[in-house]
């Protein structure tokens, strides 16, 4: 294969945004499309393979097998359209929990500032298999990521390991 040839695992495309913000991508025909959003197919298990860019109306335009696979500046650009889509705060620390007993109100520190999380039962807090990642969900919905339970602080995985 020709080099800057796209291979079938690298799809041919571009994705910017226009003059009010939103995502345009040029499909491999040349047809432009306003309003793209990137979605990830599997989230929480494979958060790096099988994302699509999908058009206004949910139908696919690409799909991009493997976010390693794509040269560095479109894999960046892939990523910023997919944090706007997400909001999980990361959680950097775990400042205190007002009971061992749920529901229970933890005080953290995140990646976007500190926060407090209501923990209603403790199979709120969901190990995903295999993984030392953690997904917290509050009383009202949202979910915290922990991306790996043994790199925080000593003082924070005593306080997670009474509710584990």
């Amino acid at each position: 294969m020709p080099a800057g040839t796209p291979s079938m695992s690298t799809p041919d495309f571009e994705l910017h945004r226009d003059a009010h913000g939103q995502w345009v991508c040029r499909t491999a025909d040349g047809h432009l499309h306003t309003g793209v959003q990137a979605v990830r197919a599997f989230p929480l298990n494979a958060p790096e393979e099988a994302v699509s860019l999908v058009g206004t109306d949910g139908t696919e335009l690409v799909f991009i097998p493997l976010l390693a696979d794509l040269p560095e500046a479109r894999r960046l650009v892939v990523r910023a359209a997919l944090a706007e889509r997400e909001m999980v705060p990361v959680i950097e620390r775990i400042v205190s929990v007002s009971t061992f007993a749920t529901p229970s109100t933890w005080e953290v520190q995140t990646d976007r500032g500190p926060t407090s999380l209501v923990l209603k039962v403790e199979e709120d807090i969901r190990r995903l298999p295999g993984q030392r990642r953690l997904l917290i969900t509050s009383s009202h919905g949202l979910v915290f990521e922990v991306p790996d339970r043994t790199r925080l602080d000593r003082g924070s995985r005593r306080l997670l390991e009474r509710f584990l």
